[in-house]
């Protein structure tokens, strides 16, 4: 049946991608690691050293994550080819139905573990904390930075990461100021990362009284989150803490104690800001995990000759800096400038369709 034949022929070609998936991994090298790790584990003196122990643990969930789902996607990949030359010799309409939708699943899956090799990056497995910011352009830019938040999240939701939002400020007639959000999942820094810099929109701005085309703008900032066995240390007396009322929407404690808490490092300058937990206890948690990534952020620069591998070129927020193009008039287009992967459908990438520019980012970088 050609059918079948089609099919097998889907599945004969997945296998030889997951082949080549497995070189790269190194799946081999990876279950020696792990094994080694597993001995350490089982020392004696093993729990003496907290940390590190802290440190071997994580690492040895880590690797059997990564071993698991190549194993398991290896697993259902043969038992599909097993099913489809069963019903080479016993057709049935229904279990073929179930097995092309289960093709389909294993490359959806097959594609995400490719990805997921090109993540070669000290901290690509962390968490991201990501921060929108608008260009001039006053509520016009503002607008732009609450799209882009509101398609990074639509991302994180349809992928199955989580957003918390940190901080934000709101603009005077529309659109925001600023805001931060946490995005949590495995990889999610990885993924977000190539999101850095200035992102360019052009459209008939709904806020021009004439119907003109406007150019607007809006900056990117995207960290890794640092985990407990990353070490930045700060010293107290170089921070500045206040103490303020929070803003905007979040729930009855809003706008009735000053929770919300602002750091300034002293030394380098820079600010943090959270108000979007109950306490100023929290909130004071929470902003000094956010100052712990932009230090680690620095000091990364400092350590590197070229170009930064966490912030990239710092560029001003205007023409001939943007890493991406949104086009909704004359045409519809959204375009990366570094990659040159293009699409027409801007209202599908604006609902969060990002996952084939980030693929293409990672396979530039990894060239």
């Amino acid at each position: 049946m050609l059918e079948l034949e089609e099919n097998l022929k889907i599945l004969n070609e997945l296998n030889e991608k997951l082949n080549e998936i497995k070189t790269s991994m190194k799946i081999e090298n990876l279950k020696i690691e792990l094994k080694e790790l597993e001995n350490k584990s089982l020392e004696e003196n093993f729990w003496q050293n907290s940390e590190n122990s802290t440190k071997i643990f994580s690492k040895i969930k880590y690797l059997q994550k990564k071993i698991n789902s190549y194993e398991d996607i290896c697993s259902k990949l043969n038992n599909l080819k097993e099913i489809n030359n069963l019903l080479e010799s016993e057709f049935d309409e229904e279990l073929f139905k179930e097995l092309v939708n289960n093709t389909k699943n294993i490359k959806e899956k097959i594609d995400t573990l490719e990805i997921q090799t090109l993540f070669t990056g000290k901290y690509d497995n962390n968490n991201a904390i990501i921060t929108l910011h608008p260009g001039a352009g006053g509520t016009e830019s503002q607008d732009w930075v609450q799209m882009l938040y509101r398609m990074y999240g639509k991302w994180a939701y349809s992928n199955g990461y989580s957003l918390k939002e940190l901080d934000r400020l709101e603009g005077e007639e529309a659109g925001l100021k600023s805001v931060t959000a946490l995005i949590s999942g495995d990889n999610a820094y990885g993924y977000l990362k190539g999101e850095m810099g200035v992102h360019r929109l052009v459209r008939i701005s709904p806020f021009d009284s004439g119907g003109r085309r406007h150019t607007s703008f809006a900056s990117v900032e995207v960290l890794p989150e640092i985990s407990d066995d990353i070490t930045i240390d700060i010293n107290p007396d170089e921070l500045r803490i206040d103490t303020y009322r929070a803003s905007g929407a979040g729930g009855q404690h809003i706008n009735k104690t000053d929770s919300a808490v602002r750091i300034t490092h002293i030394p380098t300058n820079i600010v943090v800001s959270c108000q979007s937990e109950r306490s100023q206890i929290m909130n004071k948690e929470t902003a000094m995990k956010m100052l712990k990534s932009k230090l680690l952020d620095l000091k990364e620069k400092q350590n590197k000759e070229t170009i930064n591998e966490l912030k990239g070129d710092q560029k001003d927020i205007a023409w001939g800096s943007q890493i991406r193009s949104y086009i909704f008039c004359p045409y519809t287009l959204v375009k990366d400038h570094r990659t040159n992967y293009e699409v027409g459908n801007v209202e599908a990438v604006m609902d969060g369709d990002l996952n084939n520019f980030m693929k293409e980012y990672l396979k530039y970088i990894s060239k």
